[in-house]
């Protein structure tokens, strides 16, 4: 495939980009969708400052900040996307703005990667790989949490 193909090929299937109108359509949905994600971002990653520096884990200390940001940002996750899917309707920027903006910049698997192997670094295997599964585990449990607790909540207010 040469590179002028490549060029040339929808990145929505619907989009035709030899047609100015819709390629320009395109161009301005992915600029907002940006925006709001690098807002969203720079908020999020604030926050997880914010935390870090009220909560700091000491030399040799286990990572509990990292950990319950994690949890939480899942926990957050999976009620946001019930009532943004399942429950309101919103704009087409709240999703990328609070999903992938905040709280991806909230949440953050390179702390967690980093924490690992400084607890391995620093001799403290069984805790480096408690707090690998441990974090994984939490993650998993608070979204699932969330969501089913979300949903309950949410057909008990619409039965109102």
């Amino acid at each position: 495939m040469s590179r002028r193909e490549v060029v040339n090929e929808p990145i929505d299937p619907d989009a035709d980009l030899r047609v100015p109108a819709q390629r320009d359509e395109l161009m301005r949905h992915q600029v907002s969708v940006l925006a709001v994600v690098s807002l969203g971002g720079a908020a999020g990653a604030c926050a997880r400052y914010g935390a870090a520096l009220l909560w700091p884990t000491p030399a040799g200390g286990f990572p509990w900040t990292t950990l319950l940001v994690n949890t939480v940002g899942c926990a957050v996750i999976g009620v946001f996307m019930v009532l943004i899917s399942e429950v309101w309707t919103v704009h087409r920027l709240v999703r990328p703005f609070f999903g992938t903006g905040v709280l991806g910049g909230f949440t953050t698997f390179s702390t967690y990667a980093v924490d690992i192997r400084t607890l391995l670094e620093e001799g403290e295997a069984r805790t480096g790989l408690a707090y690998l599964a441990g974090t994984a585990l939490a993650a998993l449990a608070a979204v699932w949490t969330a969501v089913v607790l979300t949903r309950r909540l949410a057909v008990r207010g619409e039965a109102r």
